[in-house]
C-alpha cells in the first residue's frame, strides 16, 4: 500500500513513522506540504517524493491511500477530493469541524466505494480494548455513568505556533475538539448513542484565541446513562486523561492511557455478600502495562497506537470489512462536540444531531 501524506508537521510525522511501522509494512510514497522545506525533509527522512500540491497525490496511479494530516477544517475537502480519485483514506481527528463538512465525507465515501478511517487511537490501546469488552460482555451489568476528563496544558506559544491553532474556521475549536476529542470519543464508544448535552464553556488562561480552553458538559445516553466531560488545556504543569465507565455490576478507570482499575462483581452485588467487591482486578488482566510519554504537557508526546489503527486500516481493505472507526463514528463523536459547544453558547440543552 502505497501513501501520500498531507501535512508534513507535527501529526504528519507521526503517521509517516506509523505507515512503516506497520507489519505487513507500507510505504511512504509522497510527502505534501503548502511549506517546500517541510515537505523535503520528511521526505528525505522516508525516501518519499515530496511535493507542494495536494492535486498531485489525488492524479497519482501510483498512490493508493492517502493520509491527511492539514488543520482540522481542511479536512473535509481533502477527503472528499481523495475519494473521488479512488483512494483509501485516513483522516487525523476530527474528521472535519462541522458535522456538514463531515456529512460530505460519507457521502464521497458512498460515491467512491473506498476505505476511510478516522484516527482515534486510543480505541486500540489494550486497557480501552479490554473495557470495551466488558460493556459488550455485559460484565459491568446495566450503565449507569461515565466521565471523560481531559486535564492537559497548553502554554501560550503553541496557541501561537500556528494561525490556525485556537481559530473557528480552522481548528473548530479549543480543548473538546483538539485535545479533549479522543476521550470524548471512548466515552461514547463505551456508553451508546448520545442524545442530548448541556454545557458551559470559557476561555480562561490563554489569549488570542478564538475557542475555549475549559469546558464542562454532560450527556445523556439513549440507554438513561449519564456522561461528565471535563476538558482543559489551562490545567497546569498538565495531567492525564481519565476516563470511568460505572455500571451496577462493575467499574473501570483509565488513567493516561492504562487500566488502574476494574472490578466485575461475581455475585450478587445487593446482598453484600461478594468477597471481591472491592478488589481491583486490573492487574490481574493487563500485568505491569508500561508507561508511555504523557500528551498532558507535551503536545508532540504520541503513543504507538497509531501503529495499530494503521494495521486495522490495512486490514479492513485487504478483508472489505469496515474498519473499527468508521465515517458514521467520527461523525457522532463531532456531533457531541458540536452540541456542547452550541449548548455553551445558548445556555440550553441541546440535541445530539447526526
Amino acid at each position: 500500500m502505497r501513501f501520500a501524506i498531507i501535512g508534513a508537521g507535527v501529526i504528519g510525522r507521526t503517521h509517516a513513522a506509523a505507515i512503516r511501522a506497520v507489519d505487513p509494512p507500507a510505504r511512504v510514497a509522497l510527502i505534501v506540504d503548502a511549506i517546500p522545506e517541510r515537505a523535503r525533509e520528511l521526505a528525505d527522512t522516508h525516501g518519499a517524493q515530496h511535493s507542494v500540491s495536494a492535486t498531485d497525490a489525488f492524479a497519482r496511479d501510483d498512490i493508493d491511500a492517502v493520509a491527511i494530516c492539514t488543520p482540522s477544517g481542511e479536512h473535509a475537502d481533502l477527503a472528499v477530493a481523495a475519494l473521488d480519485a479512488g483512494k483509501h483514506v485516513v483522516i487525523e481527528k476530527p474528521i472535519d469541524v462541522t458535522v456538514d463538512a463531515a456529512l460530505r465525507v460519507a457521502k464521497a465515501q458512498e460515491r467512491a466505494a473506498r476505505t476511510v478511517t478516522v484516527i482515534s487511537q486510543h480505541r486500540f490501546d489494550p486497557a480501552s480494548q479490554l473495557v470495551h469488552r466488558a460493556v459488550r460482555e455485559g460484565r459491568f451489568g446495566r450503565l449507569t455513568s461515565g466521565v471523560a476528563s481531559i486535564a492537559w496544558w497548553r502554554s501560550q506559544s503553541y496557541y501561537d505556533s500556528g494561525a490556525w491553532r485556537g481559530s473557528r474556521a480552522l481548528d473548530g475549536g479549543g480543548a473538546l475538539m483538539n485535545q479533549g476529542i479522543h476521550t470524548i470519543d471512548l466515552l461514547v464508544w463505551m456508553l451508546g448513542e448520545p442524545v442530548e448535552v448541556y454545557a458551559r464553556t470559557a476561555c480562561l488562561a490563554h489569549e488570542r484565541i478564538e475557542v475555549e480552553d475549559t469546558a464542562v458538559a454532560t450527556i445523556q445516553f439513549a440507554s438513561g446513562a449519564l456522561g461528565v466531560v471535563h476538558g482543559t488545556t489551562a490545567a497546569y504543569p498538565g495531567l492525564t486523561a481519565r476516563l470511568h465507565v460505572h455500571g451496577d455490576r462493575g467499574s473501570a478507570v483509565i488513567d493516561d492511557d492504562r487500566l488502574v482499575y476494574f472490578h466485575a462483581a461475581t455475585g450478587d452485588a445487593n446482598s453484600g455478600a461478594d468477597p471481591d467487591a472491592a478488589t481491583n482486578q486490573a492487574t490481574q488482566l493487563l500485568g505491569e502495562q508500561k508507561s508511555a510519554p504523557s500528551a498532558g504537557s507535551d503536545p508532540a508526546a504520541l503513543s504507538e497506537a497509531h501503529t495499530d489503527q494503521y494495521h486495522d486500516f490495512l486490514d479492513a481493505i485487504a478483508n472489505h470489512r469496515p474498519p473499527l472507526v468508521t465515517v458514521h463514528e467520527a461523525i457522532r463523536t463531532l456531533a457531541v462536540v458540536r452540541a456542547i459547544y452550541d449548548s455553551a453558547d445558548t445556555g440550553q440543552p441541546t440535541p445530539v444531531e447526526c
